[in-house]
């Protein structure tokens, strides 16, 4: 039923005098703020990081060059403000939460950034406030770790305030499906959150998908990631079935997907890479355990992923032979997908460490990434060198990890004496030196 708290912010929303605040301004955060600002709302950018608040106020991007046109666009607009005072966020009247979901060491699902974000939100919750969670995560845990909290102060979701969730969709680098050109899913903890939110993203994106309960719209998004979790496992799986009948997976997989109907290619690679998909199957396991129940797909899907760097790393030793210590390797690409900057999860990190613990010398080079950062499980202490003859020249082995449509591979198909190449980038390139696919 709707309150007097309910109408007023859906009055809010349709007048497009509400104030949005997004809490996380990471590579989901911006741009959703870029996408609710575009829309005509007042956005507020929230994030505990000093640097990246510095960063929006200037214009300057730390997402990659593709951003920056967007961080000055935001730093000039009237509309926005960037600041990581948690007052702030108490003259908003809806608080997106955009904060990270990593998984623990015992690949459980680590929360922590979620419960602290919604116990700085509940600090300024007041009445008529509407909180959206958008980070992936486990069936239930809109309802059971956030709600919790925010009722904690004596305000009433549903009554007082307003809860929903709505996974992010962001696909890092595409130029065809940007934020506000791809429907969202939207649960509520009850009808009026939900009806709230759906009106609110209604406003900012081109269409909305309401469902029944947030549970409902948490588990679409795992979905959506174990679905080709599993896929990419299968197809990683018979690359290595079809590399010991002497098959060439890619030309298996561009045969079988000229049939119009029932199939979908996917593709084989070096192992998985980003924030969603090496990830979030994890966190749909855990709670079915918790639950009773079984993923076994998704468990063998995690494996065989997970073990696609080592079946790298033993093609490019065992191409390398007896002189592997001592080798001179020059990976090509370390970020997890082309032409982004993002490394999070990359399988260039465990292929580089692998490498280099079998005596090789490790070099590589990325034009998006110029010094490998320091990740969760890795801290690789290496800075991008020059693509030139020179550098491909002396490598032993050039391992393509990234294909970046910004390196140019006829100069590696010239000047190399031996390409591994994880992702079928030399197909149809001249090559001078040994071609291996791996």
């Amino acid at each position: 039923m709707a309150t007097k708290e309910s109408n007023q912010l859906a009055d809010r929303i349709a007048k497009m005098t509400a104030r949005v605040g997004v809490v996380g301004m990471g590579y989901v955060g911006f741009p959703f703020a870029c996408a609710i600002e575009h829309a005509g709302y007042q956005v507020l950018g929230f994030d505990i990081d000093t640097n990246k608040i510095e960063a929006m106020n200037s214009g300057v991007s730390y997402l990659g060059k593709i951003w920056s046109p967007h961080f000055q666009r935001l730093a000039e607009s009237d509309l926005f403000l960037a600041s990581n005072e948690a007052s702030e966020l108490r003259a908003c009247d809806i608080v997106v939460l955009c904060v990270p979901t990593p998984l623990a060491e015992d690949n459980t699902p680590d929360l922590e950034h979620v419960i602290r974000s919604t116990e700085i939100v509940a600090e300024a919750l007041r009445p008529g406030m509407l909180v959206v969670l958008e980070s992936t995560t486990w069936p239930g845990t809109t309802r059971e770790t956030m709600l919790p909290i925010l009722e904690a102060g004596g305000l009433r979701c549903g009554v007082n305030f307003f809860l929903a969730y709505s996974p992010e969709r962001e696909n890092p680098g595409d130029e065809v499906f940007e934020t506000a050109s791809i429907p969202r899913v939207v649960g509520g903890i009850d009808e009026i959150s939900r009806d709230l939110a759906c009106a609110f993203y209604a406003k900012v994106v081109c269409d909305v998908v309401p469902v029944s309960s947030t549970e409902v719209a948490e588990a679409s998004k795992i979905v959506e990631n174990v679905y080709r979790c599993v896929n990419i496992a299968l197809v990683n799986e018979l690359k290595v079935a079809f590399e010991k009948m002497s098959i060439d997976v890619w030309e298996v997989m561009e045969a079988s997907a000229t049939k119009p109907f029932g199939f979908q290619p996917f593709w084989p690679g070096p192992g998985l890479g980003g924030h969603c998909i090496p990830i979030d199957p994890f966190y749909l396991s855990w709670r079915a355990r918790q639950c009773g129940g079984e993923t076994r797909f998704i468990e063998l899907a995690g494996e065989i992923n997970t073990a696609m760097p080592g079946h790298v790393v033993d093609q490019t030793c065992a191409e390398l032979g007896d002189t592997v210590a001592g080798s001179r390797v020059l990976v090509i690409g370390v970020s997890y997908k082309p032409n982004v900057s993002d490394t999070r999860e990359t399988p260039a990190a465990p292929i580089i460490e692998m490498l280099q613990a079998r005596g090789c010398e490790v070099s590589y080079h990325d034009p998006h990434c110029p010094t490998f950062p320091v990740m969760r499980q890795y801290a690789i202490d290496l800075s991008s060198v020059p693509l030139d003859e020179a550098h491909l020249s002396a490598a032993d082995a050039v391992l393509i990890v990234t294909d970046h449509d910004a390196i140019d591979w006829q100069l590696i198909g010239t000047h190399a004496a031996l390409i591994v190449d994880t992702r079928n980038t030399m197909d149809g390139i001249a090559v001078n030196g040994r071609l291996v696919k791996a």
